[in-house]
């Protein structure tokens, strides 16, 4: 570094053009020079070098013994810096990129496109997905992961987030409970009920809970389990309601016994977002994978009407 610190890079290409060319015009036009400019890049190259470089004979110029050995160590140097500063391109047919993402099991309304997307379009990379929890942010921001879905949590203000999709509540119950017959549930019936609670973020479902504390209220808890599909077998035969996103019910069809009905107009739709950090946004294979995640979310149908 010691030597590198009092060269001027620029100088590489002149030097280039000159130990091809061995003719300083000729080098000037090649590297796009006047003949003055190229001529003052000789004298200030044998300067740095210490060595004449290019010699005038009878028969034109001829390159020194250091020139030669610097020439062909140029013709090894040259095309990796091009490589290094050129544009980063990623192909995903041959990209063999290890992918590693985290969410809810929400994510399955549209995980599963996604990896057949991504498999098939770059079938030598691997996907890593990581469970919840609490510190996921945190594992984003120290890069242990790079891409984490999420709903009503918010994440760290340095991540950048983008929207993906949009589902409404609806409650679950056993077709013999008490408000198995109603066409809807009110929100004086709802805070009434025992519930089933999907903890995904501190034994919480954030999204519902965050708004009933808005209009100073609360539900009380009969089971927590801390996933959407083992709630979803958890009401059949008991007084329980759940509450979920409508997409998860396609995902796993009809269920004999149960109810489905559209939850408290109090209850605010769920945003579902992507988050990663801002180190990322511009890592071409990070782009690609987000695009791929964009279309694959854009294309869901809407969720059945209960």
């Amino acid at each position: 570094m010691v030597h590198i610190e009092r060269v001027d890079l620029n100088l590489l290409a002149p030097l280039a053009a000159l130990l091809e060319e061995r003719h300083v015009s000729r080098a000037a036009e090649v590297a796009g020079m006047s003949q003055p400019a190229m001529s003052r890049a000789l004298q200030r190259l044998r300067g740095t070098l210490g060595d004449e470089l290019l010699v005038r004979t009878p028969g034109g110029y001829r390159l020194t013994p250091r020139a030669e050995r610097v020439q062909r160590q140029l013709r090894a140097v040259l095309p990796r810096l091009e490589s290094l500063f050129a544009p980063e391109e990623f192909d995903p047919a041959e990209a063999a990129e290890a992918f590693r993402v985290a969410g809810t099991d929400f994510t399955r309304v549209f995980a599963p496109a996604v990896f057949q997307r991504v498999f098939r379009e770059s079938p030598r990379s691997t996907l890593h997905f990581r469970t919840w929890h609490d510190a996921i942010y945190e594992d984003l921001d120290r890069g242990v992961v790079d891409l984490v879905f999420f709903a009503k949590s918010t994440p760290l203000t340095t991540l950048h987030t983008e929207h993906l999709l949009d589902d409404r509540f609806v409650c679950v119950l056993s077709a013999d409970h008490p408000l198995a017959k109603r066409p809807a549930i009110g929100l004086e019936e709802y805070l009434d009920a025992t519930h089933v609670i999907v903890g995904t973020i501190g034994e919480r479902q954030a999204a519902i809970e965050q708004r009933l504390e808005d209009l100073g209220e609360r539900r009380r808890a009969g089971l927590t389990v801390p996933y959407h599909s083992l709630a979803l077998h958890s009401v059949l035969g008991t007084r329980l309601v759940l509450t979920l996103p409508a997409r998860l019910l396609a995902e796993h069809g009809p269920e004999p016994g149960i109810r489905i009905l559209p939850a408290p107009q109090e209850i605010r739709p769920l945003g579902y977002h992507m988050a990663w950090h801002p180190r990322l946004d511009g890592d071409p294979a990070q782009r690609w994978l987000r695009n791929a995640i964009r279309a694959v979310t854009s294309e869901l149908p809407e969720p059945t009407q209960h």
